[in-house]
């Protein structure tokens, strides 16, 4: 064979099919193009690829003038379909510029007009992916990878084939075969990229509602798109897909198969085109609402809840089939989308999406609904009310009317009442809600933070007129005791939710505080007990703890009962130990509370009483916080903690490198809002309740911070007038009378700062003058110890000599009895007999 090989001559052969003229060349040329095909039959050399693409291009130019060339074409174009054969290894690389070119060539072989070239052409793309050994292998060579041809295929053939189908629109057969090649393609993430840089999804779409009795069309061409959708951006395709007249394609198709379609595939399909529609509805600038195919869908989405004949639906029924299940949800993650558009409002409400969702809002029978399974119907319960979440706040009118929150609240009650009811917790929603209500009770929950955060007062009203406040409480303290049996993050979530809740419902209303106070303040104090290592778990703690702190501010403040309650509970207490912990995201907030507790006049005893770690006292903690916030505002200060710049003392970093912007009256600049950012006011407001003197606890670095803290509001409204005089200076000149002025403002700001230099200076020394005083008292303290020592070891080398030398001993006994002698009285008193100091006979040394 590889003599056979060589007897082929095929650059002979491309001059050959160069000339033209006569019936004999025109047999010769014919006659070796078959003996070419034959000599090739078990596949084609990786060397000799680029020369038979020249003689395919030669043929195909004879083609246009000679029908006879139409068969030699394509059996040269079946060629490409068998396996490529390589000598070396390194073939496979040294020829793929060659090969991939070639490839390439076939689709642009799809112009010749010729019906059998182009169904050639796409059955050999399709052999790429469907490779056989041949029965014979070439002696010396072995075939390519398997996934060589494959590779090759990814320049340049998938953008000729979308292009190509322009010239198959009004031929069926061709089409399809192009399609079946575009689907093999399609599941490269290169040769996508290309299809959508040719159009491809837009070309595609418009096909879709073609005539075609065998229902591939469709089939093949949502599957390729799908595969754009997976392998490219979706952003690229949806953006293709945007044009009216390619929703308008998508609509019809999609109604066409829902009132056609009886077989499985067809339901298939259809949910298919849903998903994509549903991906074209995410984008705004898509015309689903001026297409008429949202409209379709609500009514579909709603038709066996609502009840009502709608002629866009007439003759559809639910067969209530798994692909019917899976419709359904897909339906209302529709409207879930759709009512993220503001245009659609109208559409959502005159379509009664809102009686549809409420529908679910009901205790679950045991038994299941009419037409779903019990697990069927719980997953349609929980998507039904989740998407209610998110329409509820865009219909309130609807909502209200709906008495919504009536139902809500029933429900609600169900789910913590003692009904048997044990939930299947399959799907995504009912996440851990398995042999329990909690899937319920959270997305009800949803729905009603959905309402409350967009702070109407009719929904506030509505609420709290059916008791909300009380049977929140219940639930909350419910979820709470669940918790202690095992915490998760759902029951995290509808804790933090109706904190939440409560939080819009009593905020500025003292009547509804005092609803609260009688229970709430109890249940919250527990969240306030929180083991600080639960912040950390990423279960959920921290942002229970925020929504805690969030309806201790809205509920609790402001209403003198419920304060004077959280008080008696030691609450103050438990908000500085929350402090102590020094959290960031923590600090600012609940310093907020405590000013806002400090008109209370209990508050301040309750701070100065508090002790946390280490008998640290409130002021001290305060202290800490205050320059902490300094190190991180970079705000100049020295080793001691004094001041550094007195024109400017306590301006932070980023308000240093900030140009002077002239701003008006109703923008506040950076030093007003530097205010409300850093937490530097609140511990100067709190201190003003403190007081600033005869504060226990403190250091000397304590003091020598608090003279700053003194005189915060000082220096503040130093620098509001210095950012004042540099606007001014900025725009204009001002007269001589308002510049000195401004210049005794700023001198009396700097003379302040000095003021309070001096101070910390007097602090310091008078800390290093104490320091002096307790060194000379310990020295002495010292010194009387070297004395006494001195004195032990004299007293201990006279008892030695005692011992040890008896001259030594007589001496010593001689001086005692003179020192006894002396110690008497030199007048003599007779009252009695006379007794001797001497013990006889004593032989002792002591």
């Amino acid at each position: 064979q590889e003599t056979l090989l060589r007897s082929v001559d095929l650059n002979h052969v491309i001059t050959l099919l160069k000339g033209s003229g006569s019936k004999d060349l025109e047999k010769e040329q014919l006659k070796t193009l078959k003996k070419v095909v034959k000599h090739f039959e078990n596949g084609l050399p990786l060397k000799n690829v680029a020369q038979i693409t020249e003689i395919l291009n030669l043929c195909a130019e004879k083609m246009n003038e000679q029908e006879a060339f139409t068969e030699p074409l394509c059996e040269l174009i079946k060629l490409f379909g068998l396996p490529f054969h390589k000598k070396k290894s390194s073939d496979e690389q040294n020829y793929s510029v060659e090969v991939s070119q070639s490839i390439a060539q076939l689709g642009y072989l799809m112009r010749v007009p010729s019906s059998q070239v182009k169904i050639q052409i796409c059955k050999t793309i399709i052999n790429f992916y469907n490779m056989e050994l041949p029965g014979k292998l070439l002696s010396g060579y072995q075939p390519t990878s398997a996934k060589y041809k494959i590779q090759m295929a990814e320049e340049g053939l998938a953008e000729a084939l979308v292009l190509s189908l322009a010239l198959v629109e009004h031929q069926l057969l061709e089409k399809l075969w192009v399609l079946k090649a575009l689907q093999h393609l399609s599941t490269s993430g290169k040769n996508c990229r290309e299809m959508v840089k040719a159009q491809a999804a837009s070309r595609l779409c418009l096909y879709l509602n073609g005539a075609d009795p065998s229902g591939q069309l469709v089939f093949r061409s949502s599957d390729i798109l799908w595969n754009l959708l997976e392998n490219t951006s979706k952003e690229d395709v949806v953006n293709q897909l945007r044009s009216l007249e390619c929703v308008q394609a998508l609509k019809e198709v999609f109604l066409d198969l829902l009132m056609r379609g009886f077989r499985h595939c067809d339901h298939q399909l259809r949910n298919d085109l849903l998903v994509i529609a549903t991906l074209l509805a995410e984008n705004p600038a898509v015309p689903m609402i001026e297409s008429g195919f949202a409209e379709l869908l609500i009514v579909l989405a709603t038709f066996t809840e609502v009840k009502l004949a709608n002629p866009l639906v007439k003759g559809f029924k639910f067969t209530y089939s798994y692909e019917d299940f899976e419709m359904k949800k897909l339906l209302f993650n529709l409207i879930g989308i759709l009512s993220k558009d503001p245009s659609a409002a109208q559409l959502l409400s005159e379509n009664h999406v809102m009686p549809a969702l409420l529908y679910y809002v009901k205790r679950n029978q045991k038994l299941g609904f009419p037409g779903w399974s019990a697990a069927q119907y719980e997953e349609l319960q929980l998507h039904a009310i989740a998407v209610l979440a998110s329409v509820a706040p865009v219909l309130i009118d609807k909502y209200l009317s709906c008495q919504a929150n009536a139902l809500l609240l029933v429900f609600l009650e169900w789910c913590i009442g003692q009904d048997p009811f044990f939930g299947r917790g399959h799907s995504f929603h009912g996440t851990g809600g398995r042999g329990n209500k909690l899937a319920q009770m959270r997305y009800s929950l949803r729905v009603l933070r959905s309402v409350v955060a967009i702070y109407d007062d009719a929904v506030s009203i509505n609420l709290c007129d059916q008791g909300a406040i009380n049977q929140l409480l219940d639930i909350l303290k419910y979820a709470a005791d669940k918790s202690k049996e095992k915490e998760d993050t759902i029951l995290l979530e509808i804790q933090a939710d109706i904190l939440f809740i409560l939080s819009v419902l009593c905020e500025n209303d003292v009547h509804r505080k005092e609803l609260f106070s009688s229970e709430g303040t109890g249940v919250l104090i527990p969240f306030f007990k929180m083991d600080p290592k639960k912040l950390y778990s990423g279960l959920g703690h921290s942002c229970l703890l925020l929504s805690a702190l969030d309806c201790l501010w809205s509920c609790v403040i402001g209403c003198y009962i419920a304060e004077d309650s959280f008080i008696e509970k030691q609450g103050i207490f438990l908000l500085l130990d929350l402090l102590a912990l020094k959290e960031k995201n923590l600090c600012n907030i609940i310093l907020g509370i405590l000013v806002e507790f400090s008109d209370n006049p209990k508050t301040t005893l309750h701070m100065s009483i508090w002790r946390g770690k280490k008998d640290q006292t409130a002021a001290n903690l305060l202290i800490q916080l205050w320059r902490q916030e300094e190190l991180d505002l970079g705000v100049r200060r020295d080793e001691d903690g004094k001041i550094v710049d007195t024109k400017r003392p306590i301006v932070t970093s980023f308000q240093k490198q900030q140009k002077v912007i002239p701003l008006p009256a109703s923008c506040p600049s950076f030093a007003i809002m530097e205010i409300s950012e850093s937490i530097r006011a609140k511990v100067y407001s709190l201190f003003c309740r403190l007081g600033f003197e005869n504060l226990p606890g403190l250091s000397t670095k304590d003091f020598v911070t608090l003279a700053i803290i003194q005189r915060y509001i000082d220096f503040k409204i130093g620098e509001v007038w210095s950012e004042i005089y540099a606007e001014v200076k900025e725009e204009f000149r001002p007269v001589s009378s308002d510049e000195r002025t401004l210049k005794i403002i700023s001198e009396v700001s700097e003379n302040t700062g000095r003021t309070v230099v001096a101070l910390q200076n007097e602090v310091l020394q008078r800390q290093l003058r104490h320091k002096i005083q307790e060194e000379k008292k310990t020295y002495k303290e010292i010194q009387a110890t070297f004395t006494q020592r001195e004195l032990i070891n004299k007293s201990w080398e006279n008892f030695l000599t005692r011992t040890s030398n008896y001259e030594a001993l007589k001496k010593a006994k001689v001086l005692q009895e003179t020192l006894i002698e002396a110690s008497r009285a030199k007048s003599k008193i007779h009252s009695g007999p006379e007794y001797s100091t001497d013990i006889p006979k004593l032989h002792t040394t002591v």
